[in-house]
C-alpha cells in the first residue's frame, strides 16, 4: 500500500512525494510490535533502528521508495554481508561512544542470533535486553512495551552474555480496553 502507490492515506502520499521516516514506515508495516519498540525507546532512551544495508539509524531517517526497495532486498541474517557490515560498523562506533557504565538495550529478537551475534562482539558485554521478553512473541513484546510506556516504568534489563534467551511462554498479557492505552 505504501510502496506501490495504491494508498491514499497521509503516510502513503507523503512517502511517495518526498519519503518518510524509517521509524514511521516500520511501525506501519509491523503494527503493534514496532510501535511498541519505538514508543519504549523514545520514552526511556535514545532510539536507533536496525535497518538492513544502513546499520543503526535514528528513527527519523527519511527513506524513499528506492531506498525501501533496496532495504527489502537484503536478508536479515548473520551470513548476509550487506546486512552485517553496516550493523557491525555502527555497533563498533556506538561502543566507542559509550561511557564505561553505559549499556545498550536491544528491543529486537533475542531468541535468534540475527541481532545478538552481529552486535555483541562489538559491545563487549554491554548489550542487554528486557528479561520480560523471554518466551514472548513479537506482538506480546510490543504490547508489553506499550504498557510499560503508559505506566512510566522501565522493564528489567539483563546482559546478553550468560542470559536465558529462550524460555517458557509467560502468561498472556491482560487485555487492554479500547481507550485505556494512551500510546
Amino acid at each position: 500500500m505504501v510502496l506501490h502507490g495504491h494508498g491514499t492515506f497521509e503516510l502513503a502520499v507523503r512517502f511517495r512525494d518526498r519519503g518518510a521516516p524509517i521509524g514511521e514506515l516500520f511501525a506501519f508495516v509491523s503494527g503493534l510490535y514496532f510501535r511498541g519498540k519505538l514508543a519504549y525507546a523514545r520514552a526511556f532512551g535514545r532510539p536507533l533502528v536496525i535497518v538492513p544495508g544502513l546499520g543503526l539509524v535514528p528513527p527519523e531517517t527519511v527513506v524513499t521508495a528506492p531506498d525501501l526497495v533496496a532495504i527489502a532486498e537484503i536478508g536479515v541474517a548473520p551470513g548476509e554481508r550487506r546486512y552485517t557490515e553496516p550493523l557491525e560498523r555502527d555497533a563498533a562506533a556506538l561502543a566507542s561512544s559509550l561511557a564505561v557504565e553505559d549499556i545498550v538495550v536491544l528491543l529486537g529478537s533475542i531468541a535468534t542470533g540475527k541481532y545478538v551475534d552481529v552486535m555483541e562482539g562489538h559491545l563487549g558485554g554491554r548489550l542487554h535486553f528486557p528479561a520480560e521478553f523471554v518466551g514472548r512473541g513479537d506482538m506480546s513484546r510490543g504490547g508489553l512495551m506499550l504498557r510499560s510506556v503508559a505506566a512510566g516504568a522501565e522493564l528489567s534489563y539483563v546482559a546478553i552474555p550468560g542470559a536465558l534467551r529462550h524460555g517458557k511462554r509467560p502468561p498472556r498479557l491482560t487485555p487492554v480496553r479500547k481507550g485505556d492505552t494512551p500510546i
